[in-house]
């Protein structure tokens, strides 16, 4: 919502300032100067970018636009699930709980906790590493330092939109002057017209340089930088869970572990110890906690 406000303000203060100093929307108004600028744009990343990235860049403008990034419920149901492991690791025998991080879709600690299960790649991550405890044979200072190699990986590839399309941001002043030199030559054409005729071709050329600087700033920049803001966001339960594993590998007792994890989180969406403690010692769902709060 924030996005969409600031795209109405940025683009309603261009108009209006615009329509205030006595101009005309429709000079403005060049489809082709864009279709040249946004084209060459998209097809520069294309070139520049595997497919892969390409899809990948289209889902982080979409969750950078709906700000999709991890609540507080979100927090809630990642230190629950893994208080309810730990308990699991403390007081079970191995293969009852090998049973949960072998499938945890039939899992009913994993089950009770939706939104983590629905995001597979924290929910592989999580599993990987429970197992690596169950084995028993790695060192928390060896199993920290896997954790945190494959977080800084796991980041740098949730990243790569972000570097993708802060290059087109800072291509497209330029790609605005090749638009901006195509006018000027389709302009220099009709030189022996009149110079009412002649103005508004070069007013339209200039439309060029104008757009490629407006869509860099006040567009794909800030795009850009609410992409990396998502990304480090939602890269950040990882670090959640490294620090409750590595706090229980340490020998903390599975809510002092949630703790540590707990002390992980932004204060924006921190929950407090007794959010925390409800929605772990008590066994009761993340929603009817927060119903209850």
């Amino acid at each position: 919502m924030g996005a969409l406000i600031g795209l109405v303000i940025a683009i309603g203060s261009l108009l209006g300032g615009f329509m205030a100093m006595g101009g005309k929307l429709g000079v403005i108004w060049q489809p082709w100067e864009y279709v040249i600028i946004l084209g060459i744009a998209v097809g520069t990343f294309i070139i520049a970018n595997p497919m892969v990235l390409v899809k990948d860049a289209g889902k982080a403008c979409m969750e950078a636009i709906g700000g999709k990034v991890p609540k507080r419920a979100d927090y809630l149901s990642i230190l629950g699930l893994l208080y309810a492991l730990l308990r699991e690791l403390r007081s079970k025998p191995r293969n009852e709980v090998e049973r949960h991080i072998d499938l945890p879709q039939e899992s009913e600690i994993f089950t009770a906790f939706p939104s983590v299960l629905k995001d597979k790649e924290l929910c592989l991550f999580i599993c990987d590493y429970v197992r690596l405890i169950i084995i028993g044979n790695a060192r928390p200072h060896e199993i920290e330092s896997l954790m945190e190699h494959e977080i800084i990986t796991h980041k740098k590839d949730s990243l790569k939109p972000y570097y993708a399309i802060n290059t087109v941001a800072e291509a497209l002043p330029a790609l605005g002057i090749v638009a901006a030199v195509l006018g000027i030559v389709k302009a220099m054409g009709a030189i022996d017209q009149s110079p009412e005729i002649l103005g508004g071709l070069i007013g339209a050329a200039l439309v060029g340089t104008f757009a490629g600087i407006f869509i860099s700033y006040a567009l794909l920049s800030p795009l850009a930088l609410k992409i990396k803001a998502t990304r480090d966001s939602q890269t950040r339960v990882y670090v959640i869970v490294k620090q409750a594993l590595i706090a229980y590998m340490n020998g903390a007792l599975p809510q002092i572990a949630v703790e540590h994890g707990r002390k992980g989180i932004s204060n924006e969406y921190r929950p407090s110890i007794d959010e925390v403690e409800a929605a772990t010692t008590s066994g009761s769902r993340v929603e009817d906690v927060k119903e209850a709060a």
